[in-house]
């Protein structure tokens, strides 16, 4: 770069607070280190988190601090030791994406220059635009390590790259494990939510037809969204617990339920997962009577797939990486799509994108371009 290009513009977080506090600055461009990329970033998205550091979680990145961690853009440079050593080989001008910063540690993606761990990187999937690519990381790593890594459930069958060698089903024979895909039964809690409707995509990419399928989804617009991207809708305003447990297992309850939502859909979770079964929650940070869980013998949990980048996590990051790559054969293929918002964000718009995340106006994930 040229010494005149040595500063860029970024929206930056003045103090951690309201979404005026999002302010336009020039900061410096981060300096190349190796194992990373310095990214050019075209969008980000909105994820419940980064309105979460915004307000007060205490993981924020520091000085200056620029939020967001989901990222879709191009490979400005690369360190030496990088094309050598990533999968895919990446090169200068590559698409990419992934959930790489946006808190204490790294910097984030409201800039026009990201530095990220090249680890964390993906090339986009095929035919995806830069803002299509942004809305997926982190709401698709979340999905997967709450449905395989820590659910039990056989990956997707994507064409060459991830294999399940370690999961707990890997040594099954493929007849053991489409007789699972048939009996087993799957709830998704918020099942029209960011996390929730791609949990539902991948779900069904690995074998789960709509019959052994369920979400719950609090209106008739989002119940016909979850039905029609292949799961059984649960109106749980309308139902309770118990019934909708009858209803869809003959009383035996859910084999996995994945709770997007926390609070009280956690203790419904807690209600519905049969005996021996696994319940994976993404929202925890909440006081709950854990007695209905003992008395089946049932499992927990918990998701919180930015440890990696808070603790420096090298397994992790890798497994960041490899799931993106899954992901983007499974979103080439068709199998993958985010729901995306009507309303669309400049950078320089992130105030006002927070706010309508605030608002409770969006429908889908909450996507900003750059502008800067």
């Amino acid at each position: 770069m040229s010494e005149q290009s040595k500063q860029m513009r970024a929206v930056v977080l003045k103090s951690q607070g309201p979404a005026e506090n999002l302010q336009p600055a020039s900061i410096p461009v981060p300096e190349l280190i190796p194992g990373h990329a310095l990214l050019r970033v075209h969008a980000t998205s909105l994820n419940p988190v980064d309105v979460k550091i915004r307000q007060g979680l205490p993981i924020v990145s520091e000085d200056p601090a620029v939020l967001h961690g989901d990222v879709a853009g191009t490979i400005e440079a690369l360190a030496p030791d990088v094309t050598a050593t990533h999968p895919e080989g990446l090169r200068p001008g590559d698409a990419v994406y992934g959930c790489c910063g946006g808190v204490r540690g790294s910097g984030g993606a409201l800039a026009e220059f990201m530095l990220v761990d090249a680890r964390l990187l993906a090339k986009m999937p095929a035919g995806f635009d830069f803002a299509q690519a942004a809305a997926l990381p982190l709401v698709t790593i979340t999905a997967w390590e709450a449905l395989f890594d820590r659910g039990g459930l056989r990956e997707p069958d994507t064409a060459a790259g991830a294999t399940s060698a370690d999961r707990p089903e890997a040594n099954d024979e493929p007849g053991q494990q489409a007789d699972k895909a048939r009996t087993e039964r799957i709830l998704i809690q918020g099942g029209a939510g960011g996390v929730g409707h791609v949990a539902v995509q991948l779900a069904r990419a690995a074998g789960f037809e709509s019959d052994r399928l369920f979400a719950t989804a609090s209106t008739p617009h989002k119940q016909r969204f979850v039905a029609e991207l292949g799961a059984t809708p649960i109106a749980y305003e309308n139902e309770s617990v118990e019934s909708y447990v009858q209803r869809c297992t003959g009383g035996a309850g859910f084999d996995l339920v994945f709770d997007t939502v926390g609070g009280e859909s956690l203790d419904a979770s807690f209600a519905a997962v049969k005996r021996g079964g696994r319940v994976c929650a993404i929202a925890a940070r909440s006081t709950h009577d854990l007695s209905p869980l003992h008395s089946k013998g049932a499992s927990l949990h918990v998701i919180f797939m930015l440890q990696p980048l808070l603790f420096d996590d090298d397994t992790g990051r890798e497994r960041h990486g490899e799931i993106l790559r899954a992901a983007a054969r499974l979103a080439t293929a068709g199998l993958l799509r985010p729901c995306i918002d009507a309303r669309r964000f400049m950078f320089s718009q992130a105030a006002d994108a927070h706010r309508h995340y605030e608002n409770g106006d969006a429908v889908g994930k909450i996507v900003l371009e750059n502008d800067l």
